[in-house]
C-alpha cells in the first residue's frame, strides 16, 4: 500500500457511476470555474467569483462503487450509520447537521495527525495532504458553529455527542494506523450521504416545510454571502463543501489503493473567508 510519502503530486477525484447529472438549483454562471486542484489547500484563485452569487456546481450523481473488500465494508458501515440517523432524526435536518457535523470534522483531523507524524519520522514531502486534512475539519467545524445558530441543539443531544464523539474519534484514529485507504473511502461514503441528506434540506426548505430564516452571520462572513441571504443559501454552499470532500477523499484513498485519479471530475470548493474569527 501507498502512503502519501510514496505518492507524487495528485489531484482527488472519484469514479462516477455517470456524468454529468446535476440539480437544476445547482447551475452556474458562465464565469464560474469548472473544476480546482484539490490541494494544496483551496483558496480564493481555485474558487469562483462571488461579485454575484451563484449557487455553486454539485453533480448529485457521483458514487464510488466499491471495489474490494476493504471499499464494501466502507460503504456497509456508512449505510448504517445512515440508517441510524435516519431513524433517530427524521426530518429535523438542522438538529442532524449539527450532531453529524461535530462526527464530520473528525477524519480530517484524524489524518492530518497521523500524515504529520508519519512525515516526520519519514523526513518527507506530505504533498499537500496535511494541510487539506486540516482545511477539511476546520470547514467541517464551521458548518457546526453555522448550524448551531440555526437549530439549538437540546441537552440529550448534546450527551450523544459527547459519547458519539470520543467512541468515533478511537474507532476512526485506530482504522487510519490500519488502514489509511479504508478510513479515507469511509470519509469518501460519508460525504456522498451528507450531499444526499442536504439536497433533502433543500426540498424542505423549497416546500415550505422548514422556515427558510435569514443567513447566520457566521455563515454570511464565512463563505462572503450576500448580506440578505438566507438558509437556503447557506445549505447549497455547505452542500458543495461536502460534495468537495467527497471527492477528495475517495481520491485520496484511490491514491493509496495505486488507482489513477481524473482530477477533473471533483467538485469546485466554494471560497471561504481566511479569517473565520467573528467580533462578539
Amino acid at each position: 500500500m501507498n502512503d502519501p510519502a510514496d505518492i507524487a503530486e495528485t489531484t482527488a477525484g472519484a469514479p462516477a457511476t455517470s456524468r454529468p447529472a446535476t440539480d437544476a438549483r445547482a447551475a452556474v454562471s458562465p464565469g464560474t470555474k469548472p473544476s480546482s486542484p484539490a490541494w494544496p489547500i483551496p483558496g480564493p484563485a481555485l474558487s469562483w467569483s462571488t461579485s454575484v452569487h451563484t449557487p455553486p456546481l454539485v453533480d448529485l450523481s457521483i458514487h464510488h462503487k466499491p471495489v474490494g473488500l476493504s471499499d464494501r465494508i466502507a460503504l456497509g458501515f456508512t449505510k448504517m450509520l445512515r440508517f441510524c440517523a435516519d431513524t433517530f432524526f427524521a426530518k429535523r435536518y438542522g438538529h442532524r447537521a449539527i450532531v453529524l457535523e461535530t462526527v464530520a470534522a473528525v477524519p480530517g483531523m484524524v489524518g492530518a495527525t497521523l500524515t504529520h507524524l508519519k512525515c516526520l519520522r519519514r523526513m518527507c514531502d506530505d504533498q499537500g495532504w496535511i494541510r487539506t486534512l486540516m482545511e477539511e475539519a476546520e470547514n467541517e467545524r464551521m458548518h457546526l458553529m453555522t448550524f448551531i445558530e440555526v437549530a439549538k441543539p437540546t441537552l440529550f443531544e448534546r450527551l450523544v455527542i459527547l459519547g458519539v464523539q470520543w467512541v468515533f474519534y478511537l474507532a476512526f484514529f485506530t482504522l487510519y494506523l490500519v488502514s489509511p485507504k479504508t478510513a479515507h473511502r469511509i470519509v469518501g461514503y460519508f460525504e456522498e450521504e451528507a450531499v444526499i441528506s442536504y439536497t433533502h434540506y433543500l426540498k424542505e426548505l423549497d416546500e415550505g416545510r422548514s422556515p427558510n430564516v435569514p443567513a447566520p452571520a457566521i455563515a454570511i462572513h464565512y463563505w462572503k454571502l450576500p448580506a440578505d441571504a438566507t438558509l437556503r443559501d447557506v445549505v447549497l454552499v455547505v452542500r458543495a463543501d461536502e460534495a468537495h470532500h467527497r471527492d477528495v477523499n475517495h481520491g485520496f484513498a484511490s491514491e493509496l489503493a495505486g488507482i489513477e485519479v481524473d482530477e477533473s471530475r471533483h467538485a469546485p470548493y466554494p471560497e471561504h473567508a481566511e479569517d473565520i474569527r467573528m467580533a462578539a
